[in-house]
Protein backbone atom coordinates (compact mmCIF):
# COMPACT_ATOMS: atom_id res chain seq x y z
CA UNK A 1 0.00 0.00 0.00
CA UNK A 2 1.23 3.49 -0.84
CA UNK A 3 -0.09 5.23 2.28
CA UNK A 4 3.34 6.78 2.94
CA UNK A 5 2.94 8.94 -0.19
CA UNK A 6 1.02 12.26 -0.23
CA UNK A 7 -2.63 11.78 -1.19
CA UNK A 8 -2.44 13.75 -4.50
CA UNK A 9 0.53 11.62 -5.62
CA UNK A 10 -1.38 8.43 -4.74
CA UNK A 11 -4.31 9.73 -6.78
CA UNK A 12 -2.12 10.52 -9.77
CA UNK A 13 -0.47 7.09 -9.67
CA UNK A 14 -3.83 5.36 -9.36
CA UNK A 15 -5.18 7.30 -12.34
CA UNK A 16 -2.13 6.48 -14.47
CA UNK A 17 -2.23 2.78 -13.54
CA UNK A 18 -5.95 2.62 -14.37
CA UNK A 19 -5.34 4.33 -17.71
CA UNK A 20 -2.57 1.82 -18.46
CA UNK A 21 -4.83 -1.05 -17.38
CA UNK A 22 -7.50 0.25 -19.77
CA UNK A 23 -5.09 0.48 -22.70
CA UNK A 24 -3.73 -3.02 -22.04
CA UNK A 25 -7.23 -4.50 -21.74
CA UNK A 26 -8.61 -2.86 -24.87
CA UNK A 27 -6.02 -4.50 -27.15
CA UNK A 28 -7.15 -8.15 -26.61
CA UNK A 29 -10.77 -6.96 -26.49
CA UNK A 30 -10.51 -5.48 -29.98
CA UNK A 31 -8.63 -8.55 -31.28
CA UNK A 32 -11.44 -10.85 -30.11
CA UNK A 33 -14.00 -8.43 -31.55
CA UNK A 34 -12.26 -8.62 -34.93
CA UNK A 35 -12.39 -12.43 -34.91
CA UNK A 36 -16.05 -12.25 -33.93
CA UNK A 37 -16.80 -10.05 -36.94
CA UNK A 38 -14.74 -12.18 -39.35
CA UNK A 39 -16.54 -15.39 -38.36
CA UNK A 40 -20.26 -14.47 -38.13
CA UNK A 41 -21.41 -17.80 -36.68
CA UNK A 42 -23.65 -17.72 -33.58
CA UNK A 43 -21.84 -20.36 -31.49
CA UNK A 44 -18.52 -18.67 -32.25
CA UNK A 45 -20.05 -15.29 -31.42
CA UNK A 46 -21.16 -16.58 -28.02
CA UNK A 47 -17.65 -17.87 -27.29
CA UNK A 48 -16.16 -14.50 -28.26
CA UNK A 49 -18.69 -12.64 -26.10
CA UNK A 50 -17.76 -14.86 -23.14
CA UNK A 51 -14.03 -14.19 -23.67
CA UNK A 52 -14.64 -10.43 -23.88
CA UNK A 53 -16.61 -10.47 -20.64
CA UNK A 54 -13.71 -12.25 -18.95
CA UNK A 55 -11.33 -9.56 -20.21
CA UNK A 56 -13.63 -6.86 -18.81
CA UNK A 57 -13.92 -8.66 -15.46
CA UNK A 58 -10.14 -8.85 -15.23
CA UNK A 59 -9.97 -5.11 -16.04
CA UNK A 60 -12.36 -4.37 -13.16
CA UNK A 61 -10.46 -6.66 -10.78
CA UNK A 62 -7.19 -4.89 -11.56
CA UNK A 63 -8.82 -1.49 -11.04
CA UNK A 64 -9.95 -2.66 -7.58
CA UNK A 65 -6.41 -3.81 -6.83
CA UNK A 66 -5.08 -0.40 -7.87
CA UNK A 67 -7.53 1.28 -5.47
CA UNK A 68 -6.26 -0.93 -2.63
CA UNK A 69 -2.79 0.51 -3.19
CA UNK A 70 -4.09 4.04 -2.66
CA UNK A 71 -5.82 3.33 0.62
CA UNK A 72 -7.92 0.89 2.58
CA UNK A 73 -11.68 1.02 2.01
CA UNK A 74 -13.90 -0.88 4.42
CA UNK A 75 -17.23 -1.88 2.91
CA UNK A 76 -20.10 -3.05 5.08
CA UNK A 77 -21.72 -5.27 2.46
CA UNK A 78 -25.25 -6.46 3.12
CA UNK A 79 -27.58 -8.66 1.09
CA UNK A 80 -25.02 -10.16 -1.33
CA UNK A 81 -25.37 -13.75 -0.08
CA UNK A 82 -27.93 -15.00 -2.62
CA UNK A 83 -26.68 -13.35 -5.81
CA UNK A 84 -26.22 -15.54 -8.89
CA UNK A 85 -23.61 -15.13 -11.60
CA UNK A 86 -25.96 -16.66 -14.17
CA UNK A 87 -29.01 -14.53 -13.42
CA UNK A 88 -30.61 -11.63 -15.27
CA UNK A 89 -30.86 -8.45 -13.19
CA UNK A 90 -31.99 -4.85 -13.35
CA UNK A 91 -29.65 -2.99 -10.97
CA UNK A 92 -30.76 0.35 -9.54
CA UNK A 93 -28.78 2.55 -7.15
CA UNK A 94 -28.77 6.02 -5.60
CA UNK A 95 -26.13 8.25 -7.17
CA UNK A 96 -23.82 10.58 -5.23
CA UNK A 97 -20.45 10.42 -6.97
CA UNK A 98 -18.58 8.94 -9.91
CA UNK A 99 -17.00 6.77 -7.20
CA UNK A 100 -20.30 4.85 -7.20
CA UNK A 101 -19.41 3.12 -10.46
CA UNK A 102 -16.06 1.79 -9.24
CA UNK A 103 -17.64 0.70 -5.95
CA UNK A 104 -20.45 -1.13 -7.76
CA UNK A 105 -17.97 -2.85 -10.08
CA UNK A 106 -15.94 -3.97 -7.08
CA UNK A 107 -18.96 -5.29 -5.18
CA UNK A 108 -20.64 -7.06 -8.10
CA UNK A 109 -17.67 -8.19 -10.21
CA UNK A 110 -17.97 -11.97 -10.72
CA UNK A 111 -20.94 -12.12 -8.31
CA UNK A 112 -23.50 -11.28 -10.99
CA UNK A 113 -23.21 -10.85 -14.78
CA UNK A 114 -21.16 -7.83 -15.78
CA UNK A 115 -22.93 -4.51 -15.27
CA UNK A 116 -24.00 -2.90 -18.53
CA UNK A 117 -25.46 0.55 -19.03
CA UNK A 118 -27.93 1.78 -21.64
CA UNK A 119 -25.87 4.48 -23.33
CA UNK A 120 -26.81 7.43 -25.46
CA UNK A 121 -25.91 6.80 -29.09
CA UNK A 122 -23.52 9.77 -29.12
CA UNK A 123 -21.26 8.07 -26.54
CA UNK A 124 -20.04 5.57 -29.11
CA UNK A 125 -17.65 8.32 -30.27
CA UNK A 126 -15.86 8.53 -26.91
CA UNK A 127 -12.20 7.67 -27.65
CA UNK A 128 -11.33 4.03 -26.85
CA UNK A 129 -14.19 3.53 -24.38
CA UNK A 130 -16.88 3.96 -27.05
CA UNK A 131 -15.39 1.11 -29.07
CA UNK A 132 -14.99 -0.99 -25.92
CA UNK A 133 -18.65 -0.44 -24.95
CA UNK A 134 -19.73 -1.37 -28.46
CA UNK A 135 -17.55 -4.50 -28.45
CA UNK A 136 -19.01 -5.55 -25.08
CA UNK A 137 -22.56 -5.21 -26.44
CA UNK A 138 -23.57 -2.25 -24.31
CA UNK A 139 -26.93 -1.14 -25.77
CA UNK A 140 -26.78 2.25 -27.48
CA UNK A 141 -30.18 3.89 -27.54
CA UNK A 142 -31.55 6.84 -29.42
CA UNK A 143 -34.42 8.63 -27.73
CA UNK A 144 -36.60 11.04 -29.70
CA UNK A 145 -38.01 14.12 -27.97
CA UNK A 146 -41.75 14.83 -27.91
CA UNK A 147 -41.12 17.85 -30.14
CA UNK A 148 -39.34 15.69 -32.73
CA UNK A 149 -42.13 13.08 -32.69
CA UNK A 150 -44.76 15.77 -33.24
CA UNK A 151 -42.95 16.75 -36.43
CA UNK A 152 -42.13 13.15 -37.41
CA UNK A 153 -44.94 10.91 -36.09
CA UNK A 154 -43.75 8.06 -38.33
CA UNK A 155 -40.71 7.69 -36.02
CA UNK A 156 -42.82 6.91 -32.95
CA UNK A 157 -41.69 3.61 -31.45
CA UNK A 158 -38.56 3.39 -33.61
CA UNK A 159 -36.25 4.14 -30.66
CA UNK A 160 -37.72 1.26 -28.65
CA UNK A 161 -37.59 -1.07 -31.65
CA UNK A 162 -33.90 -0.27 -32.22
CA UNK A 163 -33.07 -0.86 -28.56
CA UNK A 164 -34.98 -4.15 -28.52
CA UNK A 165 -32.84 -5.38 -31.41
CA UNK A 166 -29.71 -4.40 -29.48
CA UNK A 167 -30.99 -6.42 -26.50
CA UNK A 168 -31.50 -9.60 -28.55
CA UNK A 169 -27.94 -10.67 -27.65
CA UNK A 170 -28.89 -10.70 -23.97
CA UNK A 171 -31.18 -13.69 -24.48
CA UNK A 172 -28.16 -15.98 -24.87
CA UNK A 173 -25.88 -14.61 -22.14
CA UNK A 174 -27.00 -13.39 -18.69
CA UNK A 175 -26.79 -9.65 -18.13
CA UNK A 176 -27.11 -7.03 -15.40
CA UNK A 177 -28.51 -3.73 -16.67
CA UNK A 178 -27.51 -0.75 -14.51
CA UNK A 179 -29.61 2.39 -14.07
CA UNK A 180 -29.33 5.43 -11.79
CA UNK A 181 -32.94 6.51 -11.33
CA UNK A 182 -32.04 10.00 -10.15
CA UNK A 183 -30.41 10.65 -13.52
CA UNK A 184 -27.66 12.77 -11.99
CA UNK A 185 -25.45 12.90 -8.90
CA UNK A 186 -26.98 14.10 -5.65
CA UNK A 187 -26.01 17.56 -4.41
CA UNK A 188 -27.71 19.78 -1.85
CA UNK A 189 -28.21 22.44 -4.51
CA UNK A 190 -29.99 20.01 -6.87
CA UNK A 191 -32.04 18.64 -3.98
CA UNK A 192 -33.25 22.10 -3.00
CA UNK A 193 -33.87 23.19 -6.60
CA UNK A 194 -36.08 20.12 -7.17
CA UNK A 195 -37.93 20.52 -3.91
CA UNK A 196 -37.31 16.81 -3.45
CA UNK A 197 -39.64 15.20 -0.89
CA UNK A 198 -36.82 12.83 0.14
CA UNK A 199 -34.22 13.68 2.74
CA UNK A 200 -31.24 11.95 1.10
CA UNK A 201 -32.33 11.50 -2.53
CA UNK A 202 -33.28 13.40 -5.64
CA UNK A 203 -36.60 12.67 -7.31
CA UNK A 204 -36.47 9.39 -9.29
CA UNK A 205 -37.04 9.37 -13.04
CA UNK A 206 -39.06 6.29 -13.82
CA UNK A 207 -39.10 6.66 -17.63
CA UNK A 208 -35.57 5.26 -18.02
CA UNK A 209 -36.17 1.91 -16.36
CA UNK A 210 -39.63 1.65 -17.92
CA UNK A 211 -37.90 1.92 -21.30
CA UNK A 212 -35.31 -0.72 -20.27
CA UNK A 213 -37.95 -3.19 -19.05
CA UNK A 214 -39.99 -2.77 -22.21
CA UNK A 215 -36.94 -3.15 -24.43
CA UNK A 216 -35.85 -6.32 -22.60
CA UNK A 217 -39.25 -7.92 -23.18
CA UNK A 218 -39.67 -9.54 -19.77
CA UNK A 219 -36.17 -11.01 -19.45
CA UNK A 220 -35.41 -8.90 -16.39
CA UNK A 221 -37.57 -10.42 -13.67
CA UNK A 222 -35.57 -9.28 -10.66
CA UNK A 223 -34.26 -5.92 -9.47
CA UNK A 224 -31.23 -5.46 -7.26
CA UNK A 225 -32.15 -2.37 -5.28
CA UNK A 226 -28.74 -1.05 -4.17
CA UNK A 227 -28.17 1.68 -1.60
CA UNK A 228 -24.72 3.20 -1.11
CA UNK A 229 -24.03 5.23 2.02
CA UNK A 230 -20.63 6.92 2.40
CA UNK A 231 -19.39 7.62 5.91
CA UNK A 232 -16.68 10.10 4.89
CA UNK A 233 -17.10 13.72 3.90
CA UNK A 234 -14.84 13.29 0.84
CA UNK A 235 -16.54 10.92 -1.62
CA UNK A 236 -15.56 12.22 -5.08
CA UNK A 237 -13.80 10.16 -7.74
CA UNK A 238 -10.52 12.00 -7.11
CA UNK A 239 -10.94 11.41 -3.38
CA UNK A 240 -11.38 7.70 -4.06
CA UNK A 241 -8.19 7.60 -6.14
CA UNK A 242 -6.31 9.51 -3.42
CA UNK A 243 -7.39 7.06 -0.72
CA UNK A 244 -9.59 9.53 1.16
CA UNK A 245 -12.70 7.32 0.99
CA UNK A 246 -12.42 4.91 3.92
CA UNK A 247 -15.83 3.65 5.02
CA UNK A 248 -19.12 2.94 3.27
CA UNK A 249 -22.15 0.69 3.39
CA UNK A 250 -23.57 -1.13 0.37
CA UNK A 251 -27.04 -2.53 1.05
CA UNK A 252 -28.66 -4.85 -1.54
CA UNK A 253 -32.30 -5.92 -1.69
CA UNK A 254 -33.47 -8.26 -4.45
CA UNK A 255 -37.00 -7.36 -5.50
CA UNK A 256 -39.32 -9.05 -8.01
CA UNK A 257 -40.33 -6.90 -10.97
CA UNK A 258 -44.10 -6.99 -11.56
CA UNK A 259 -44.74 -8.81 -14.84
CA UNK A 260 -47.04 -6.12 -16.21
CA UNK A 261 -44.22 -3.57 -16.19
CA UNK A 262 -42.58 -5.35 -19.15
CA UNK A 263 -45.71 -5.07 -21.28
CA UNK A 264 -47.09 -1.58 -20.71
CA UNK A 265 -46.64 1.59 -22.75
CA UNK A 266 -45.11 4.18 -20.42
CA UNK A 267 -45.23 7.06 -22.89
CA UNK A 268 -48.75 6.60 -24.24
CA UNK A 269 -50.70 5.02 -21.38
CA UNK A 270 -51.31 7.48 -18.49
CA UNK A 271 -52.72 4.78 -16.18
CA UNK A 272 -49.70 2.54 -16.69
CA UNK A 273 -47.34 5.49 -16.23
CA UNK A 274 -49.01 6.43 -12.94
CA UNK A 275 -48.83 2.83 -11.67
CA UNK A 276 -45.17 2.55 -12.62
CA UNK A 277 -44.27 5.90 -11.07
CA UNK A 278 -46.05 4.93 -7.85
CA UNK A 279 -43.99 1.72 -7.67
CA UNK A 280 -40.77 3.68 -8.12
CA UNK A 281 -41.83 6.33 -5.58
CA UNK A 282 -42.48 3.60 -3.00
CA UNK A 283 -39.01 2.15 -3.62
CA UNK A 284 -37.55 5.60 -3.08
CA UNK A 285 -39.44 6.15 0.17
CA UNK A 286 -38.05 2.89 1.51
CA UNK A 287 -34.54 3.74 0.31
CA UNK A 288 -34.67 7.16 1.95
CA UNK A 289 -35.71 5.60 5.27
CA UNK A 290 -32.97 2.97 4.90
CA UNK A 291 -30.29 5.64 4.38
CA UNK A 292 -31.47 7.43 7.53
CA UNK A 293 -31.28 4.15 9.47
CA UNK A 294 -27.78 3.30 8.20
CA UNK A 295 -26.50 6.77 9.01
CA UNK A 296 -27.84 6.50 12.55
CA UNK A 297 -26.43 3.10 13.39
CA UNK A 298 -22.84 2.03 13.88
CA UNK A 299 -21.70 1.05 10.39
CA UNK A 300 -19.18 -1.57 11.42
CA UNK A 301 -21.10 -3.68 13.88
CA UNK A 302 -20.53 -7.39 14.09
CA UNK A 303 -23.57 -8.01 11.90
CA UNK A 304 -23.21 -8.36 8.12
CA UNK A 305 -20.06 -9.06 6.15
CA UNK A 306 -17.11 -6.72 5.92
CA UNK A 307 -15.07 -6.50 2.75
CA UNK A 308 -11.92 -4.60 1.98
CA UNK A 309 -11.12 -3.06 -1.37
Amino acid sequence: MLSFLPAPLRGLLAFLFMALNTLISIVPLLVVTLFRLLIPIKPWGRVCAWVMIKIAENWMAVNSLILSLSGRIRIDLRGAEDLHYHGWYLVSCNHQSWSDILILQKVFNRRIPMLKFFLKQELIWVPLMGVAWWALDFPFMKRYSKEFLLKHPEMKGKDLETTRKACEKFKELPVSVMNFLEGTRFTTAKHDAQGSPYQHLLKPKSGGIAFVLSAMGGQLRSMLDVTIVYHDKAIGFWDLLCGRVHRLTVHIIERPIPAQFSRGDYESDPAFRAEFQEWVNQLWLEKDALITSIKQESVFSNQGSNERV
